[in-house]
Order: structure tokens, then sequence, then C-alpha cells
């Protein structure tokens, strides 16, 4: 065990450990949730300081000596090296002072090996005379959130691009698949299994452009601002060179705030973020579930779509499979949704120059962001990809529905319509039967304007009801937008007493 010193007192520490006293206070006083910080938050950190070691030395405020250790220190945790030092519970009091000193502290212990040191050794480098010369927690923790956040954007928006494409080849592997498409879960109208997942496709093309442009809200650090936006404390040739050295060291388009005290006391492009992942969780709960839906059954559900079987569904029921893929997207939106809530919260009740609950919209954030990535992934891949169409499903379910009822309409006119329809359910029939039996439409006719290429074509032209005579129209509104006259009645026919 070695000995370590605060203005609290003293307490020993294994000797190996690269953290020091204040993350063991750390960890002593917030015990709470048993997780730990997200790997890509405890990389950016790392850079944040390997490039305010870099400022400092540039202006001389840091000797070539201790700044390579940092930096090569620094180098190595953001490559994934000593993740077991960082002890720290995600939800922290002091702002995430807390993180910033578990940094702080393993970075130099780990200088010091470099140097051929002993951990502990603060005489020659110390945590704060030397890793956070010139810096501050409240410019530190959300430089290197946002850090963390564009490197999972990054991930996020390659995810959803797979998404996309994955959707638009089922578009296109669909266009033929006539099915009934509904409203309020009842039948409503025709149209192709392409176009509802041309549909999906869509939506998910518009994240893939939301999140792309997140980028614009994060590249703004307000590292050198140190306590409250200031700079106070450090030399303004260090709060020049900072972001520049961390730009260099993560490749990041990130660059100093003009107003860094604005930059440290709000939150709300973090809000704006976690907005768009939460717009982009909404249409992901929303496709999962009409997926669901459709692979519903099979035998008593809908059973338009089959899902990709990834497992046994039950423990007790035989042969069940269940949309295990979507249920887990599902559950991932929901928690990216009231990530979202902590975040605005968050943002909101943040008081004067800092945010004190930055920890928690630093921890709901990065984990929106994770789980969205992962997720996005698993969806594209594990099912999106496998789903195939069954066509006799969605054939039978067409033939058995009113959906060519209102493709009727612009020809017969409503209530004709309804007559019809009234009459088919009457004597137990499908609609096109009795459209046939009745002499009313033809089954070809019927079949070809329920054809693909029907479904595709926006609105309707005169000659798609060519088939339909005067005497079945009666004086419904004509498909060119003009009325029919009225029919001369027939032998034996009162005076307007033609069908309405």
């Amino acid at each position: 065990m070695r000995q370590e010193s605060d203005a609290l007192g003293a307490m020993p520490l294994p000797e190996g450990a690269l953290y020091g006293i204040h993350t063991l206070r750390a960890a002593d006083n917030f015990p709470v949730s048993g997780q730990h910080l997200f790997p890509e938050f405890i990389r950016a950190y790392a850079m944040v300081k390997a490039a305010c070691a870099l400022a400092n030395a540039d202006i001389g405020q840091l000797d070539a000596e201790r700044a390579d250790a940092v930096v090569a220190a620094c180098r190595e945790i953001a490559d994934g090296a000593h993740a077991d030092q960082f002890p720290v519970d995600p939800y922290q009091g002091g702002a995430g002072t807390s993180t910033n000193m578990n940094v702080n502290e393993v970075v130099a212990n780990r200088a010091l090996q470099l140097l051929g040191r002993q951990p502990g050794d603060h005489a020659f480098l110390s945590p704060l005379g030397h890793v956070n010369l010139h810096q501050s927690t409240n410019d530190t923790y959300p430089t290197a959130l946002k850090v963390a956040a564009l490197w999972l954007l990054k991930d996020l928006e390659s995810a959803v691009s797979r998404l996309q494409e994955a959707f638009q080849d089922k578009e296109a592997a669909f266009a033929h698949v006539v099915k009934v498409g509904r409203t309020e879960c009842m039948d409503a109208v025709p149209l192709t299994l392409g176009m509802e997942f041309g549909a999906f496709a869509e939506a998910i093309s518009r994240d893939r452009w939301r999140i792309f442009k997140c980028r614009e809200r994060l590249k703004q650090v307000n590292l050198g601002g140190t306590a409250i936006g200031t700079g106070l404390g450090a030399p303004r040739a260090f709060i020049f060179r900072a972001a520049d050295h961390l730009r260099a060291l993560t490749g990041l388009p990130v660059s100093r705030a003009e107003n860094l005290v604005d930059a440290t006391a709000n939150a709300d492009p973090f809000v704006e973020v976690s907005g768009i992942l939460s717009a982009f969780a909404a249409n992901l709960l929303k496709i999962s579930s009409d997926l669901r839906l459709l692979a519903s059954g099979p035998a008593t559900g809908l059973g338009e779509i089959r899902l990709p079987a990834r497992q046994a569904g039950s423990s007790i029921m035989p042969g069940k499979v269940n949309p295990v893929i979507p249920e887990c997207v599902g559950q991932v939106a929901l928690r990216v949704v009231a990530n979202h809530q902590a975040v605005t919260l968050v943002a909101g009740l943040g008081q004067l120059q800092i945010n004190q609950f930055l920890p928690l919209l630093t921890h709901s954030l990065l984990e929106s962001l994770r789980l969205l990535v992962n997720a996005t992934a698993i969806f594209a891949d594990k099912c999106v990809r496998g789903i195939t169409a069954d066509e006799p499903r969605c054939r039978e379910l067409v033939e058995k529905s009113h959906a060519l009822a209102t493709m009727l309409v612009p020809a017969l006119g409503y209530e004709k319509v309804s007559h019809l329809l009234a009459e088919a359910d009457a004597r137990g029939v499908a609609l096109a039967d009795h459209l046939e039996a009745t002499g009313v439409l033809s089954r070809q006719a019927a079949q070809a304007l329920l054809a693909p290429k029907r479904m595709r074509k926006l609105g309707y032209e005169e000659g798609d009801y060519a088939e339909l005579t005067r005497e079945n129209r009666g004086s419904a509104p004509d498909p060119a937008g003009g009325e029919h006259p009225p029919r001369t009645p027939g032998k034996g026919e009162e005076q307007g007493g033609g069908d309405a």
C-alpha cells in the first residue's frame, strides 16, 4: 500500500493503483449505480489532457520530458489501456470533478511509470500541477463529452446508412407485392409492400440527414475557458492553442467557441442533439412495431411478412419464434426517449455559470448514442435484410378485404359502392366476385385495378375505369372531374329513378 494525502486527510491506496486519493474518495462517496464511465468518454478525456499538455509545452509551461510522458500515457488510455483504473460512478456530485481528477491521477501515475518512477511521486509529476495545468473540470469535462459524442455520431451515421439501404433494398424487392393498407388497424386501401417499406426508408433517410447535421452543434468547445469561461488562470497563448491540438489529435472539426462563458454555462446544444436522437428513436419505435404487426401470427395474425428466426421464443410452447430483434430495438428507442427527457431537464436546471448535473447529461447522452449505434446495426443486419414477403397471404387478404371498394368510388360514387359491398357481405362473397356476378366489373378489370403498377401510379386517369358502363356509373362524378348527365329513364321507370 501507499499513502496519499489531500486537504481532507490521508488514505491508503494499493501500491500499483494508477488512480489516487481523489478517485478513492469519489468511489467511496458515490457507490450509486454500479456502472462505469463510457469508454468513449475516457478516451476523449485522455485526448483533451494530451492536447493541453502539448499546448503547455508549446508555451514553455511544461518541459518536454514531462509533456512527452503525459502525452504517451494519454495515448495508452485512449487506446483502451488501464480501463480498470476508472472506478468512479457516472452519477457523481461536483459537476464532473471526480471524473476529471480520476483522469488526472491515472495520467500522472502512468506518466511517472513511463519515466521510471513510482505512482504517487507527485513532487516530480503532479495530477493537478502538471496534468491539469491551466484547466478546470468546467472546460475539460464538457469538451470531452463533445469529443466522445462526435465520435459516436460518426458511428451512428454509418449504422443509419446501413439501415436506410436495407429498407431501400426491400422496397425494390417487394415492389410487385400488392397488399392491404390499414388505417387505425382496419382495412383501408391497397398499396404495395414495396411502398410500405419505401416509407420506412424515407423516414430513416431524414434521420440520417438530421444526425449528420448534429456535428455542427457540438464542434465548438469551451476548452481554455477554465472555471466559468473567462479563461482566468490560463495564459492567453494556451487558450488559443489547446483546441488546435485537440483537433489534430482527434481528427474532429473542433474549434474554440467564440463565447466561452456561454459555452460553459449553457447545455442547450446537447438538448438539440438529444432531440434529434429522440426523433430517430420515435421512427425506430414505430417501424419496429409495424414489422411486429405485419409478421404477427403467423397463422392467426397478419402474417404478410416473415422476420428472420433468431432464437426459440418460448420455454413451454414448441415452435414459437418471437420478433426479438424488433422488440430489442423498441426497448432501445424507449430508453433514448427517456434519456432525452433527462438531458432536457438537466440543461434547464443548470444554474448561473455551470451545470451541476452535467454528469447525468453525459451518461444519458452517451448511453443513447451507444444504444442507437448498436441497435441500428443489429436491426439492419439481423432483421431487415432477412425479411421475406408471404405473397400468397398478401394476395389472400387483398381479395378478402374491401380494399377494391375505395378504388371504385371515383367511378361509381360512395353510396353505390356501399350498396354493392352490403350485397356482397349479405351473400358471403368477396366484392370482386359480386361485381363480376352482377356484371358491374369483370374479374380481369378488377385485377387490373389492383395491379402493382396501378398502386404506384399517383392518382387515376379516366381510362382506368373504361370497363364500367354508364349505367353502372349512374350520376356519379366523372373521373375527369365533370358530372355525368342524368340518364334517360328506361321503359317503366319513373323520371329520376336511377341509382345515385
